[in-house]
């Protein structure tokens, strides 16, 4: 990183502006700018060791609670909900995986139409738009997961559709997860949990 001298400002550019070419407007922006952004800078930090530390904790506590009966879990995995004892706080750690299905998916796509063909005369309208939708992709060319998955909720004993849904199945990678943790305070005149927001724009 290149010191400025004494005396100038650098522009958008790179450029060396003399300090007595500078606005006082421009330098009490920058100053403003400057200010605001050392003290984010410090509460992200402070939220990334926040984070790091309750993370950590709720997966000791868990493999703590574990121990007692042998088991060994592996780490910071899985869905938990931790309650205060007298139940007015409430922890979620949530473990959200991110799926993505592979060329199998086209094979399910391909016997799901030969059962649509099949049903032309049955009038199933209703099956065949969720069918036709849960396949669309959205702006990004991406297909969604929970359209898809939601397929297989669907009760239908055609073997092609069985089918389909066994390829659907075999389809299924996890490419990744994110985890998220939530807090939540009891209200006591309703009994109902409310979320803590931790993001600016809903504090």
């Amino acid at each position: 990183m290149n010191t400025v001298p004494a005396g100038y400002w650098v522009d958008p550019k790179g450029n060396l502006i003399p300090d007595a070419n500078v606005k006082q407007i421009d330098k009490l922006r920058d100053q403003t700018v400057r200010r605001i952004w050392k003290l984010a800078e410090e509460l992200h930090q402070e939220l990334q060791t926040f984070k790091a530390t309750a993370f950590d904790d709720v997966a000791a506590f868990v493999q703590i609670s574990a121990d007692q009966y042998g088991a060994k879990l592996g780490g910071n995995k899985g869905n938990v909900q931790l309650l205060s004892f007298d139940g007015s706080l409430k922890i979620q750690r949530n473990i959200a995986e991110h799926i993505v299905f592979d060329e199998r998916l086209q094979a399910a796509k391909f016997l799901i139409d030969e059962c649509l063909k099949e049903w032309t005369a049955d009038g199933r309208d209703e099956i065949k738009a969720i069918i036709n939708n849960a396949f669309n992709v959205d702006k990004k060319g991406e297909i969604s997961t929970t359209k898809i998955l939601g397929l297989k909720r669907i009760e239908i004993n055609h073997p092609k559709w069985l089918d389909a849904m066994q390829a659907i199945s075999d389809s299924i990678n996890i490419a990744g997860s994110k985890s998220y943790l939530r807090f939540y305070k009891r209200n006591d005149e309703t009994g109902e949990y409310v979320p803590m927001s931790l993001d600016i724009a809903s504090i």
